[in-house]
C-alpha cells in the first residue's frame, strides 16, 4: 500500500494507446522525453514544493472514494498526508503512521535501482525508468490551457500495472493528474489543486516524533 499511495502521488497509465512499436525501453518517445525533462528542470529548480491535491480510489465492486491529501517536498525528504495515514521521511528513513489503528512503522528508505517511484521525486526522472516505456498519446485544450498526456507501460509482464498515465500543462511543465491503472482493475487518479514553490520548511517537518501522537506504537524495523 505505501509504494502504490506513492506511485500514485506524482504518476498514472493504459495498455491499448500505446503504439505497436514500443516494445523496449529504449524506443520511448522523444517528445514524450522532451516534456519530462522540462517539468524535471522546473521542478528540480524549486528548493522546496507544497502541493494540496485529491485523490480518486475505484476498487473492482466498492464505491469509489475520493480523499483530499496535501505533499511538502525538499530534494529527497518529504511528507504526504491523507486521510488516514501519513508518510515522512527524511531522505534516510521513513515512517508510516496509520491513524486509526494507532501505529507508526519506520523503514530504511529502499533504493531504487532499476527505476519506480520509491519517493515523490522519482517521478521527475521518469524518463529514466529502464522498466517502462513512455509515450506521448496526446495533445488537447482542457480548462483553458493545452495538455499533454504521456502514458508509461511496464516491460515486465509481471508488473502489478498496465499502464501509468501522467498529464502536464504544456505552457507551464506542471503536473495536472496521475492516473495508475491495476492490473487488478483498481484505479487511482491524483489532480494536483494548488502548488506553492519555495516555502519554507524546517527540519522537524521531515521527522515523526513521538510528540505527534504519544499513545501510537512505534514499530522500528530499520535495518541500519
Amino acid at each position: 500500500m505505501q509504494k502504490l499511495l506513492l506511485l500514485t502521488i506524482l504518476s498514472i497509465f493504459s495498455a491499448g494507446l500505446f503504439a505497436q512499436e514500443y516494445t523496449k525501453q529504449g524506443d520511448s518517445d522523444p517528445k514524450a522525453k522532451a516534456a519530462l525533462e522540462k517539468m524535471r528542470k522546473k521542478y528540480e529548480a524549486m528548493k522546496s514544493l507544497e502541493a494540496d491535491f485529491t485523490l480518486v480510489i475505484e476498487i473492482p465492486e466498492q464505491p469509489a472514494e475520493t480523499q483530499k491529501g496535501s505533499l511538502i517536498q525538499q530534494g529527497d525528504k518529504y511528507r504526504l498526508k491523507l486521510k488516514d495515514r501519513t508518510l515522512v521521511s527524511d531522505g534516510k528513513s521513513v515512517w508510516l503512521y496509520i491513524e486509526k489503528n494507532k501505529e507508526v512503522q519506520i523503514n530504511d528508505v529502499e533504493e531504487s535501482t532499476s527505476g519506480g517511484i520509491s519517493s515523490p521525486k522519482d517521478l521527475l526522472k521518469a524518463y529514466e525508468w529502464k522498466d517502462y516505456i513512455y509515450v506521448l498519446v496526446q495533445e488537447y485544450s482542457e480548462n483553458g490551457k493545452v495538455v499533454q498526456q504521456i502514458e508509461f507501460k511496464p516491460v515486465a509482464r509481471d508488473s502489478d500495472y498496465s499502464k501509468i498515465r501522467v498529464t502536464l500543462d504544456k505552457k507551464t511543465s506542471d503536473v495536472v493528474s496521475i492516473k495508475s491503472f491495476g492490473k487488478d482493475g483498481s484505479r487511482y487518479t491524483l489532480t494536483m489543486n494548488k502548488l506553492t514553490p519555495d516555502k519554507q520548511v524546517t527540519a522537524s517537518t521531515f521527522t515523526f516524533s513521538k510528540s505527534e501522537c504519544p499513545s501510537c506504537n512505534f514499530e522500528d524495523l530499520r535495518l541500519n
